[in-house]
């Protein structure tokens, strides 16, 4: 079973890392976006597409870059108690509270795909704003954030399982 979760975690963490440090580089097609609007109001017609893009953007960029967050220990915690506990003592609580997160993600997951089975199923949805464009797009990249980021839950539980077991996974960092 150690092996399976040791090849589990070395093959999710490598591709949430890959897609991570790609997403890093979304915040300058955000930036470009939001320069294009602010320009093309001063200097021509406003753009209609341009807000609702970068909020687009912005979605795939949270949602694909969250695995990464996560992998890379970057997501808050409070640390009234939880810093002056062992590494073994920590890992058996990321172990029962990832737990709960698996569970969030799943629900979130199932939901997901039903709104983006709903999207597809009626003739395309559509946005509701004057660009009106198809919704079915940034769903699906919702729901692949929404799968790595459960993939990377579950990997952060084995890693805990393994280091409760004394086995050295490392630190979050």
């Amino acid at each position: 079973m150690q092996h399976f979760m040791r090849i589990f975690i070395r093959n999710v963490d490598s591709l949430n890392y890959r897609v991570g440090r790609i997403m890093m580089y979304g915040i300058f097609f955000i930036m470009a976006v939001l320069l294009w609007s602010s320009v093309s109001k001063t200097f021509f017609a406003p753009s209609l597409w341009t807000l609702e893009l970068a909020q687009f953007a912005m979605v795939a960029y949270y949602m694909l870059g969250g695995p990464y967050s996560i992998q890379m220990g970057a997501n808050v915690r409070m640390d009234l108690l939880y810093g002056e506990w062992s590494y073994q003592r920590k890992a058996q609580i990321d172990a029962i509270t990832v737990i709960f997160l698996i569970v969030y993600l799943s629900f979130l997951l199932w939901g997901g795909w039903e709104s983006l089975m709903y999207s597809i199923s009626y003739g395309g949805e559509r946005s509701p704003s004057i660009w009106q464009p198809y919704l079915w797009p940034i769903k699906s990249i919702m729901i692949l954030g929404i799968f790595l980021m459960l993939l990377q839950s579950i990997s952060e539980f084995f890693k805990d399982i393994l280091r409760i077991n004394g086995h050295d996974m490392g630190t979050k960092i």
